[in-house]
């Protein structure tokens, strides 16, 4: 693909990402029929980290007064939920833990349970209501997809909560860094030592 265009498709993906609260794949499909390149294959689409950046840039010159806030409050809400749902291994990813998320972004968190079914039973017993769907799985078979609505008093409004259902032994795969080093997912550890650093920094 030319560079040129790669770089046009990286940054209006990045716009809808952050205007729109979309994810990345379907944003960087959106950019392709918003730029006119129809029928344009995903695999030769500008990778992940590419968008990243371009969101980290747009947050930098259009919301750097608002992001930081919500970031906090996404991840605050985040930690709340993984604590709730300490039996399950959770480890926060996307953009709450890569640190580009804003009001509109949902909440990403992996769980990894030796029943698939005991997260359900889990929210169940606790009153929680929840959708099921499914998303592709590490071993390129679907698993199941739970959605949470949950309030954020710091935002004053509901936030989406995805919870991912994966086998335990998942896990071992699931903390390989990205090519430039940096973690795609953390625990509840990891996540504390992020709002420690933001609050030391605020």
């Amino acid at each position: 693909m030319d560079q040129t265009l790669n770089q046009e498709l990286a940054a209006t993906a990045a716009r809808l990402v952050v205007d729109e609260g979309m994810e990345y794949a379907g944003a960087k499909r959106k950019a392709l029929r918003t730029l006119g390149r129809h029928g344009g294959r995903l695999s030769a689409l500008p990778s992940n980290e590419q968008v990243e950046d371009e969101v980290r840039e747009y947050l930098a010159l259009f919301c750097a007064d608002t992001q930081p806030g919500e970031l906090g409050a996404l991840r605050a809400l985040a930690l709340q939920w993984m604590d709730r749902l300490a039996e399950f291994r959770p480890h926060l990813t996307g953009a709450v833990w890569r640190g580009t998320a804003t009001r509109l972004s949902a909440i990403h968190l992996d769980l990894y349970c030796d029943d698939a079914k005991s997260a359900e039973i889990a929210l169940i017993n606790h009153g929680v209501d929840y959708d099921v769907g499914s998303r592709p799985g590490p071993r390129a078979q679907p698993i199941d997809l739970l959605s949470i609505a949950s309030h954020s008093p710091t935002l004053g409004e509901t936030v989406t909560l995805f919870l991912s259902i994966l086998d335990h032994d998942d896990l071992r795969g699931a903390l390989k860094p990205d090519a430039r080093g940096r973690s795609w997912r953390g625990d509840a550890v990891a996540l504390r030592r992020l709002l420690d650093q933001e609050s030391e920094h605020a």
